[in-house]
Formats: structure tokens, C-alpha cells, sequence
């Protein structure tokens, strides 16, 4: 009976060590942010104000996750309407015929306890490349409802030209309007749904 019992305890406990948790984004307390060089002398920054994904894993430090993540291209704001149009059109998104970006990791590098290289496949514009970026890993938190919170930053940069985003214009120095790296910084705060 003894033994029925701890084999029961040590099968539960092997159970709970490997069930998979799932963490949705609140959209309320994430961002989603990008800037790009204007006229070489400056920075346009703007935003994606759609946007959902989840996270996985097994392990409490997050080494584990994967990552799934979707942006509404259609959604792009960056304070300015006729910019935003333009950004929507075949020039830039062509939001009608590719309306979203997608990102689904392949794979976490831990450099130390909360910070970590994350790879994976990402998608705009129809074009698919694998991209390596920078993941912290915040740490979780009950809320005032009892709700289990985890926190997250993913920062990186990618060159747009490497997605079929060409669109340019020379100024009479010889240099071009937009830039063609454009840096992002991703805020998620995330629950806890099983």
C-alpha cells in the first residue's frame, strides 16, 4: 500500500513538473513599437495597435517557450494619415494582399537567467527568414484577481529590403528618405489561460 502510494505521489509530482502552461497577450498592456531613419538625420517612430499571441512551456524559467505571435498590418499608426495610408498600399504592406506578420520561434538561447536569444521564423510581406532577436524574460506575477502574469521584451532589428519592402525615393544629396533597417522593441504582459 506504501508503495502504491509513492509511486502515485512520485507520478503526480512527474506530471505537474512537465505540464505544459500557456500564457496569452493582453493587448491592454503590450506594445508593439518600430523606428526607422527619415531622411538620414532622423527617426520615425510608430506602432502596431492590433495584434494577439501566445506563449508555452514547461519550465519555470521560460528556457522552454515557444512563441507564437501575429500583427494586423493593417493596424500600422504612426500619427500621421496620409503616411499610414501609404504605408497600408502596394508600396510598402499591401496590407490587402498580405495582411499579416507572423512570428513563430524555432528556439531560446539562455545568456543568463532572465535573458535569452530567441530564434525563429518570421514572416511579412510573404517573404519567410529565419531572424535571431533579443527575448527578456521578466518574471511572473499574481495580479489583484488572483490571475498569474508573466512579462516579456523582444528587441531586435531586421532590414526591410530582405521582406520585398523596396520602396525609396533619393533626395538631391543623393540620399534616400527612408532607411532600411528598422529597430523594434515588443512589450508583452501576458496571463496565465492553463
Amino acid at each position: 500500500m506504501k508503495t502504491h502510494k509513492l509511486f502515485l505521489a512520485l507520478a503526480l509530482t512527474g506530471f505537474i513538473a512537465t505540464a505544459q502552461t500557456t500564457w496569452k497577450v493582453d493587448n491592454v498592456h503590450s506594445t508593439v513599437r518600430f523606428s526607422i531613419a527619415h531622411m538620414v538625420i532622423s527617426e520615425i517612430e510608430g506602432n502596431f495597435t492590433s495584434f494577439s499571441g501566445t506563449i508555452t512551456n514547461e519550465k519555470a524559467d521560460f528556457s522552454d517557450a515557444k512563441i507564437n505571435f501575429t500583427i494586423d498590418a493593417n493596424s500600422i499608426y504612426t500619427r500621421n494619415k496620409k503616411r499610414d495610408g501609404h504605408l497600408k498600399s502596394a508600396d510598402f504592406f499591401d496590407v490587402v494582399k498580405y495582411p499579416s506578420l507572423t512570428f513563430k520561434s524555432t528556439s531560446l538561447q539562455k545568456k543568463d537567467a532572465k535573458h535569452f536569444i530567441l530564434t525563429g521564423y518570421f514572416t511579412m510581406h510573404g517573404v519567410r527568414k529565419l531572424v535571431k532577436l533579443d527575448l527578456l524574460a521578466a518574471g511572473t506575477i499574481k495580479d489583484n484577481n488572483g490571475n498569474l502574469k508573466a512579462g516579456f521584451k523582444v528587441t531586435g532589428t531586421l532590414k526591410r529590403s530582405d521582406f520585398g519592402l523596396k520602396y525609396n525615393s533619393v533626395m538631391d544629396n543623393g540620399g534616400v528618405v527612408i532607411g532600411d533597417e528598422v529597430s523594434f522593441s515588443i512589450k508583452l504582459e501576458t496571463k496565465q489561460v492553463k
